[in-house]
Protein backbone atom coordinates (compact mmCIF):
# COMPACT_ATOMS: atom_id res chain seq x y z
CA UNK A 1 0.00 0.00 0.00
CA UNK A 2 1.50 3.27 -0.91
CA UNK A 3 2.57 5.43 1.95
CA UNK A 4 0.21 8.81 2.74
CA UNK A 5 2.18 12.04 1.18
CA UNK A 6 3.93 14.01 4.24
CA UNK A 7 2.18 16.30 6.26
CA UNK A 8 2.61 20.07 5.74
CA UNK A 9 3.76 22.50 7.81
CA UNK A 10 3.30 26.13 7.08
CA UNK A 11 -0.60 26.49 7.84
CA UNK A 12 0.03 25.23 11.62
CA UNK A 13 3.09 27.85 11.70
CA UNK A 14 2.12 30.48 14.05
CA UNK A 15 4.83 33.11 13.15
CA UNK A 16 5.11 35.47 10.04
CA UNK A 17 8.70 33.95 9.33
CA UNK A 18 8.33 30.20 10.07
CA UNK A 19 5.37 30.37 7.80
CA UNK A 20 7.34 31.70 4.56
CA UNK A 21 10.21 29.52 5.83
CA UNK A 22 7.92 26.40 5.91
CA UNK A 23 6.34 27.37 2.10
CA UNK A 24 10.21 28.37 0.87
CA UNK A 25 11.20 24.88 2.06
CA UNK A 26 8.12 22.71 -0.03
CA UNK A 27 8.82 24.94 -2.81
CA UNK A 28 12.76 24.21 -2.77
CA UNK A 29 11.27 21.01 -3.35
CA UNK A 30 9.38 21.27 -6.59
CA UNK A 31 7.23 23.17 -7.56
CA UNK A 32 4.23 20.58 -8.04
CA UNK A 33 3.63 18.22 -4.83
CA UNK A 34 1.14 15.81 -3.04
CA UNK A 35 1.00 16.90 0.63
CA UNK A 36 -1.25 16.38 3.52
CA UNK A 37 -3.07 19.41 5.16
CA UNK A 38 -3.13 19.37 9.12
CA UNK A 39 -6.95 18.67 8.91
CA UNK A 40 -5.68 14.73 7.11
CA UNK A 41 -6.91 15.71 3.56
CA UNK A 42 -3.94 14.75 1.02
CA UNK A 43 -3.91 17.20 -1.58
CA UNK A 44 -1.54 18.66 -4.51
CA UNK A 45 -0.06 21.66 -3.28
CA UNK A 46 1.43 24.29 -6.27
CA UNK A 47 4.03 26.47 -4.90
CA UNK A 48 5.59 27.89 -8.81
CA UNK A 49 4.44 30.87 -10.32
CA UNK A 50 4.56 29.34 -13.40
CA UNK A 51 2.71 25.81 -12.45
CA UNK A 52 0.06 27.69 -9.95
CA UNK A 53 -1.16 30.46 -13.18
CA UNK A 54 -1.15 27.53 -15.52
CA UNK A 55 -3.60 25.49 -13.05
CA UNK A 56 -5.76 28.59 -12.08
CA UNK A 57 -6.46 28.72 -15.57
CA UNK A 58 -6.66 25.27 -16.55
CA UNK A 59 -10.52 24.01 -18.12
CA UNK A 60 -9.78 20.48 -16.19
CA UNK A 61 -8.71 22.49 -12.81
CA UNK A 62 -12.09 22.67 -11.61
CA UNK A 63 -14.27 24.16 -8.92
CA UNK A 64 -16.92 21.16 -9.19
CA UNK A 65 -19.82 22.63 -8.19
CA UNK A 66 -18.13 23.69 -5.11
CA UNK A 67 -18.90 21.94 -1.33
CA UNK A 68 -15.33 21.91 -0.81
CA UNK A 69 -15.08 23.68 2.44
CA UNK A 70 -14.72 22.75 6.09
CA UNK A 71 -16.98 20.20 8.09
CA UNK A 72 -19.32 19.42 5.05
CA UNK A 73 -20.04 16.44 6.63
CA UNK A 74 -21.67 18.18 9.47
CA UNK A 75 -23.19 20.81 7.29
CA UNK A 76 -26.93 20.80 6.52
CA UNK A 77 -27.81 20.22 2.89
CA UNK A 78 -29.85 23.31 2.98
CA UNK A 79 -27.32 25.71 4.53
CA UNK A 80 -24.65 24.19 2.36
CA UNK A 81 -27.05 25.07 -0.74
CA UNK A 82 -27.29 28.58 0.74
CA UNK A 83 -23.68 29.10 1.04
CA UNK A 84 -22.05 27.02 -2.62
CA UNK A 85 -23.66 28.67 -5.12
CA UNK A 86 -21.63 31.86 -5.86
CA UNK A 87 -18.86 32.75 -8.01
CA UNK A 88 -16.02 31.37 -6.08
CA UNK A 89 -17.76 27.52 -6.35
CA UNK A 90 -18.97 27.77 -9.92
CA UNK A 91 -17.57 26.14 -12.90
CA UNK A 92 -18.58 27.46 -16.38
CA UNK A 93 -21.29 28.47 -17.82
CA UNK A 94 -22.82 28.67 -14.44
CA UNK A 95 -19.82 30.47 -13.40
CA UNK A 96 -20.15 32.73 -16.61
CA UNK A 97 -23.95 33.53 -16.08
CA UNK A 98 -23.15 34.85 -12.12
CA UNK A 99 -20.34 36.78 -13.20
CA UNK A 100 -22.40 38.45 -15.60
CA UNK A 101 -25.41 39.33 -13.12
CA UNK A 102 -23.09 40.19 -10.14
CA UNK A 103 -20.47 42.50 -12.38
CA UNK A 104 -23.85 44.25 -13.25
CA UNK A 105 -24.66 45.37 -10.27
CA UNK A 106 -21.07 45.23 -8.69
CA UNK A 107 -19.63 47.70 -11.18
CA UNK A 108 -16.51 49.82 -11.15
CA UNK A 109 -18.15 53.33 -11.18
CA UNK A 110 -19.93 51.84 -7.84
CA UNK A 111 -16.67 51.38 -6.41
CA UNK A 112 -14.94 54.63 -7.02
CA UNK A 113 -17.80 56.36 -5.52
CA UNK A 114 -16.73 55.55 -2.49
CA UNK A 115 -13.56 56.82 -2.54
CA UNK A 116 -14.86 60.20 -0.32
CA UNK A 117 -16.94 58.13 2.04
CA UNK A 118 -13.84 55.86 2.56
CA UNK A 119 -11.60 58.70 3.20
CA UNK A 120 -14.59 60.13 5.69
CA UNK A 121 -14.20 56.30 7.72
CA UNK A 122 -10.09 56.27 7.43
CA UNK A 123 -10.03 59.98 9.19
CA UNK A 124 -12.32 59.01 11.70
CA UNK A 125 -10.85 55.78 12.50
CA UNK A 126 -7.13 57.62 13.13
CA UNK A 127 -8.59 59.91 15.27
CA UNK A 128 -9.22 57.27 17.20
CA UNK A 129 -5.89 56.12 16.73
CA UNK A 130 -4.17 58.82 17.73
CA UNK A 131 -5.87 59.72 21.27
CA UNK A 132 -5.21 55.98 21.71
CA UNK A 133 -1.46 56.27 21.69
CA UNK A 134 -1.54 59.81 22.32
CA UNK A 135 0.60 59.10 25.84
CA UNK A 136 3.17 56.40 23.88
CA UNK A 137 0.72 53.89 24.94
CA UNK A 138 0.72 50.74 22.01
CA UNK A 139 -1.84 50.58 20.10
CA UNK A 140 -3.17 47.58 17.82
CA UNK A 141 -3.75 48.32 13.98
CA UNK A 142 -5.32 45.69 13.58
CA UNK A 143 -8.28 45.88 16.30
CA UNK A 144 -8.72 49.43 15.86
CA UNK A 145 -8.43 50.10 11.94
CA UNK A 146 -7.46 47.10 9.90
CA UNK A 147 -10.58 45.31 10.62
CA UNK A 148 -12.90 47.77 11.60
CA UNK A 149 -12.19 49.69 7.91
CA UNK A 150 -13.18 47.21 5.62
CA UNK A 151 -15.96 46.13 7.69
CA UNK A 152 -17.45 49.41 7.67
CA UNK A 153 -16.94 49.90 4.01
CA UNK A 154 -18.23 46.28 3.28
CA UNK A 155 -21.32 47.30 5.16
CA UNK A 156 -22.31 50.38 4.36
CA UNK A 157 -21.57 48.38 0.80
CA UNK A 158 -24.54 46.15 1.61
CA UNK A 159 -26.61 47.98 3.52
CA UNK A 160 -25.28 46.62 6.78
CA UNK A 161 -27.33 48.34 9.76
CA UNK A 162 -24.21 49.72 12.31
CA UNK A 163 -25.89 47.84 15.27
CA UNK A 164 -25.61 44.62 13.56
CA UNK A 165 -21.64 45.02 12.76
CA UNK A 166 -20.01 43.30 15.20
CA UNK A 167 -22.33 40.55 15.25
CA UNK A 168 -21.57 39.68 11.41
CA UNK A 169 -17.65 40.41 12.07
CA UNK A 170 -17.61 37.25 15.16
CA UNK A 171 -19.41 35.13 12.56
CA UNK A 172 -17.54 35.84 9.16
CA UNK A 173 -14.08 35.14 11.33
CA UNK A 174 -15.19 31.92 11.88
CA UNK A 175 -17.06 30.94 8.61
CA UNK A 176 -13.76 31.80 6.76
CA UNK A 177 -11.47 30.36 9.19
CA UNK A 178 -13.68 27.09 9.54
CA UNK A 179 -11.46 24.32 9.60
CA UNK A 180 -9.52 25.44 12.67
CA UNK A 181 -12.81 25.55 14.42
CA UNK A 182 -14.84 22.50 15.70
CA UNK A 183 -17.53 21.52 13.10
CA UNK A 184 -20.27 22.46 15.65
CA UNK A 185 -18.90 26.16 16.02
CA UNK A 186 -18.41 26.28 12.69
CA UNK A 187 -21.99 25.40 11.85
CA UNK A 188 -23.10 27.35 14.62
CA UNK A 189 -21.48 30.58 12.88
CA UNK A 190 -22.50 29.67 9.56
CA UNK A 191 -26.45 29.33 10.54
CA UNK A 192 -26.00 32.76 12.21
CA UNK A 193 -24.35 34.10 9.47
CA UNK A 194 -26.90 33.10 6.71
CA UNK A 195 -30.05 33.37 8.43
CA UNK A 196 -28.79 37.33 9.22
CA UNK A 197 -28.44 37.59 5.11
CA UNK A 198 -31.79 36.35 4.44
CA UNK A 199 -33.14 38.73 6.78
CA UNK A 200 -31.96 41.31 4.87
CA UNK A 201 -32.39 40.27 1.84
CA UNK A 202 -36.36 40.00 2.85
CA UNK A 203 -36.05 44.10 4.10
CA UNK A 204 -34.36 45.29 0.71
CA UNK A 205 -37.21 43.64 -1.02
CA UNK A 206 -39.32 44.93 0.93
CA UNK A 207 -37.36 48.56 1.06
CA UNK A 208 -34.81 48.65 -1.19
CA UNK A 209 -32.67 51.65 -0.66
CA UNK A 210 -29.37 52.64 -3.14
CA UNK A 211 -26.58 49.68 -1.91
CA UNK A 212 -24.94 46.44 -3.48
CA UNK A 213 -27.28 44.07 -1.89
CA UNK A 214 -30.81 46.14 -3.19
CA UNK A 215 -29.21 45.73 -6.71
CA UNK A 216 -27.95 42.19 -6.64
CA UNK A 217 -31.78 41.69 -5.41
CA UNK A 218 -33.22 43.60 -8.61
CA UNK A 219 -30.46 42.50 -11.10
CA UNK A 220 -32.19 40.90 -14.02
CA UNK A 221 -30.22 40.45 -17.77
CA UNK A 222 -32.21 38.80 -21.04
CA UNK A 223 -34.94 37.84 -18.34
CA UNK A 224 -32.23 36.18 -16.09
CA UNK A 225 -32.01 36.92 -12.26
CA UNK A 226 -30.01 35.38 -9.14
CA UNK A 227 -31.97 32.75 -8.05
CA UNK A 228 -32.40 32.56 -3.37
CA UNK A 229 -29.88 30.21 -2.94
CA UNK A 230 -27.64 32.38 -5.42
CA UNK A 231 -28.49 35.82 -3.64
CA UNK A 232 -27.73 34.19 -0.43
CA UNK A 233 -24.21 32.66 -1.46
CA UNK A 234 -22.86 35.71 -3.45
CA UNK A 235 -23.94 37.77 -0.09
CA UNK A 236 -21.97 35.25 2.10
CA UNK A 237 -18.71 35.23 0.16
CA UNK A 238 -19.34 39.28 -0.48
CA UNK A 239 -19.08 39.59 3.58
CA UNK A 240 -17.09 36.94 4.16
CA UNK A 241 -14.12 37.78 1.31
CA UNK A 242 -14.91 41.07 1.31
CA UNK A 243 -13.22 42.65 4.58
CA UNK A 244 -11.04 39.56 6.01
CA UNK A 245 -8.68 39.67 3.06
CA UNK A 246 -8.54 43.54 2.92
CA UNK A 247 -7.97 44.04 6.70
CA UNK A 248 -4.79 41.44 6.14
CA UNK A 249 -3.82 43.71 2.80
CA UNK A 250 -3.45 46.31 5.07
CA UNK A 251 -1.90 45.48 8.18
CA UNK A 252 0.31 42.89 6.74
CA UNK A 253 1.31 45.64 4.47
CA UNK A 254 1.74 48.15 7.53
CA UNK A 255 4.11 45.13 8.95
CA UNK A 256 5.82 45.29 5.75
CA UNK A 257 7.04 48.61 5.58
CA UNK A 258 7.50 49.14 9.08
CA UNK A 259 9.93 45.99 9.27
CA UNK A 260 11.39 47.68 5.81
CA UNK A 261 11.88 51.54 6.94
CA UNK A 262 13.92 52.47 3.78
CA UNK A 263 10.57 51.44 1.81
CA UNK A 264 8.82 53.05 4.16
CA UNK A 265 10.61 56.29 4.04
CA UNK A 266 10.61 56.16 0.03
CA UNK A 267 6.67 55.88 0.16
CA UNK A 268 6.57 58.47 3.19
CA UNK A 269 8.59 61.32 0.96
CA UNK A 270 6.78 60.17 -2.68
CA UNK A 271 3.38 59.18 -2.11
CA UNK A 272 2.81 58.99 -6.08
CA UNK A 273 4.58 55.85 -5.14
CA UNK A 274 1.24 54.57 -3.30
CA UNK A 275 -0.05 52.38 -5.98
CA UNK A 276 2.83 50.75 -6.99
CA UNK A 277 3.81 49.77 -3.64
CA UNK A 278 0.13 48.48 -3.17
CA UNK A 279 0.95 45.98 -5.72
CA UNK A 280 4.41 45.06 -4.58
CA UNK A 281 3.09 44.42 -1.44
CA UNK A 282 0.35 42.28 -2.70
CA UNK A 283 3.03 40.44 -4.59
CA UNK A 284 5.39 40.14 -1.08
CA UNK A 285 2.93 39.29 1.52
CA UNK A 286 -0.12 38.94 -0.02
CA UNK A 287 -3.88 38.32 2.11
CA UNK A 288 -4.57 34.81 1.29
CA UNK A 289 -1.75 32.10 1.60
CA UNK A 290 -3.65 29.94 -1.26
CA UNK A 291 -6.43 29.98 -3.51
CA UNK A 292 -9.71 28.03 -2.09
CA UNK A 293 -9.58 24.36 -3.28
CA UNK A 294 -9.53 23.25 -6.82
CA UNK A 295 -10.36 19.52 -8.29
CA UNK A 296 -9.11 17.95 -11.72
CA UNK A 297 -11.65 16.66 -14.00
CA UNK A 298 -8.96 14.43 -16.10
CA UNK A 299 -5.30 13.70 -15.49
CA UNK A 300 -3.31 17.20 -15.87
CA UNK A 301 -0.25 17.72 -16.19
CA UNK A 302 1.26 20.52 -14.76
CA UNK A 303 5.43 21.71 -14.24
CA UNK A 304 6.46 17.76 -15.19
CA UNK A 305 3.97 16.33 -13.37
CA UNK A 306 0.92 14.59 -13.91
CA UNK A 307 -2.71 15.34 -11.37
CA UNK A 308 -4.54 12.08 -11.60
CA UNK A 309 -8.67 12.90 -11.69
CA UNK A 310 -10.27 14.04 -9.13
CA UNK A 311 -7.72 15.03 -6.91
CA UNK A 312 -7.82 18.66 -4.64
CA UNK A 313 -5.43 21.19 -6.22
CA UNK A 314 -3.95 23.59 -3.56
CA UNK A 315 -2.51 26.69 -5.87
CA UNK A 316 -0.35 28.45 -3.21
CA UNK A 317 -0.17 32.30 -3.83
CA UNK A 318 2.22 33.28 -0.80
CA UNK A 319 4.99 30.88 -1.91
CA UNK A 320 4.44 31.49 -6.18
CA UNK A 321 4.66 35.25 -5.91
CA UNK A 322 8.13 34.94 -4.41
CA UNK A 323 9.34 32.20 -7.12
CA UNK A 324 13.04 33.47 -8.58
CA UNK A 325 12.42 32.14 -11.52
CA UNK A 326 9.36 34.78 -12.05
CA UNK A 327 10.80 37.78 -9.84
CA UNK A 328 14.41 39.23 -9.57
CA UNK A 329 15.41 38.94 -6.38
CA UNK A 330 12.23 38.00 -4.83
CA UNK A 331 12.79 37.94 -0.83
CA UNK A 332 13.35 41.59 -1.05
CA UNK A 333 10.47 44.17 -0.56
CA UNK A 334 10.81 46.98 -3.49
CA UNK A 335 8.42 49.59 -3.86
CA UNK A 336 10.42 50.42 -7.18
CA UNK A 337 9.92 47.65 -8.98
CA UNK A 338 8.09 47.22 -11.73
CA UNK A 339 4.40 46.91 -11.74
CA UNK A 340 4.34 42.63 -11.49
CA UNK A 341 1.21 40.09 -12.87
CA UNK A 342 1.25 38.73 -8.94
CA UNK A 343 -1.07 35.84 -8.11
CA UNK A 344 -2.57 37.53 -4.64
CA UNK A 345 -5.54 38.10 -6.51
CA UNK A 346 -5.85 34.52 -8.04
CA UNK A 347 -6.08 34.37 -12.11
CA UNK A 348 -8.21 33.57 -14.56
CA UNK A 349 -11.97 33.15 -14.28
CA UNK A 350 -11.94 33.15 -10.99
CA UNK A 351 -9.82 36.46 -10.70
CA UNK A 352 -11.12 38.33 -7.32
CA UNK A 353 -14.12 40.55 -8.42
CA UNK A 354 -13.51 43.26 -5.10
CA UNK A 355 -9.72 43.41 -6.24
CA UNK A 356 -10.14 47.32 -7.29
CA UNK A 357 -12.07 47.71 -4.10
CA UNK A 358 -9.47 46.13 -1.91
CA UNK A 359 -6.85 48.31 -4.14
CA UNK A 360 -8.47 50.70 -3.39
CA UNK A 361 -8.93 50.70 0.60
CA UNK A 362 -5.31 50.05 0.69
CA UNK A 363 -3.80 52.89 -1.20
CA UNK A 364 -6.29 55.80 0.98
CA UNK A 365 -5.26 53.50 4.11
CA UNK A 366 -2.13 53.37 3.71
CA UNK A 367 -1.39 56.45 2.54
CA UNK A 368 -3.39 58.16 5.70
CA UNK A 369 -1.42 56.46 8.43
CA UNK A 370 1.73 57.03 6.41
CA UNK A 371 1.02 60.73 6.59
CA UNK A 372 -0.46 61.33 9.85
CA UNK A 373 1.78 59.23 11.86
CA UNK A 374 5.68 60.18 11.20
CA UNK A 375 6.56 58.68 13.76
CA UNK A 376 4.80 55.28 13.64
CA UNK A 377 6.80 52.11 14.61
CA UNK A 378 5.80 49.03 15.77
CA UNK A 379 6.11 48.44 19.64
CA UNK A 380 7.03 44.66 19.82
CA UNK A 381 10.08 43.04 17.94
CA UNK A 382 8.94 41.80 14.56
CA UNK A 383 9.21 37.93 15.77
CA UNK A 384 6.60 38.69 18.20
CA UNK A 385 4.30 38.75 16.21
CA UNK A 386 1.98 36.26 14.94
CA UNK A 387 -0.46 34.63 12.65
CA UNK A 388 -4.11 33.52 13.02
CA UNK A 389 -4.52 29.82 12.69
CA UNK A 390 -6.32 29.49 9.31
CA UNK A 391 -5.93 27.29 6.05
CA UNK A 392 -6.91 30.58 4.19
CA UNK A 393 -5.85 33.63 5.00
CA UNK A 394 -2.35 35.32 6.09
CA UNK A 395 -3.32 37.42 8.57
CA UNK A 396 -1.86 38.97 11.73
CA UNK A 397 -3.85 38.39 15.37
CA UNK A 398 -2.27 42.01 16.25
CA UNK A 399 -0.13 44.75 15.07
CA UNK A 400 0.92 46.85 17.89
CA UNK A 401 2.14 50.24 17.14
CA UNK A 402 3.47 53.65 19.02
CA UNK A 403 2.25 56.14 17.08
CA UNK A 404 3.98 59.72 19.17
Amino acid sequence: MAQPPPVTSPFVESTPAARLAAFAELAAAGPVQRVTLFTGVPVWLITGYAEAREALAHPDVIKGKGGDGPHRDAVPAELAAAMDHHLLGADPPDHTRLRRLVSAAFTRRRIEALEPQIRLIVDGLLDDVSAAGAQGEPVDLVATFGYPLPLTVISELIGIPAGRRSDFQEWTKVAINGSVHPAETFVAAATSLIGYIRELIAQKRADPSDDLLSELVAVREDGDRLSENELTSMVFLLLVAGYETTANLICGGLQMLLENPGQLDLVRAEPDRLANAVEELLRFNGPAQVATPYRTAAPVLIGGVTIPAGEVVLPALLPADRDPRQFSDPERLDVTRPPASHLAFGHGIHHCLGAPLARLEARIALGAVIDRFPKLRLAVPPEDLTLQASMLINGLTALPVLVA
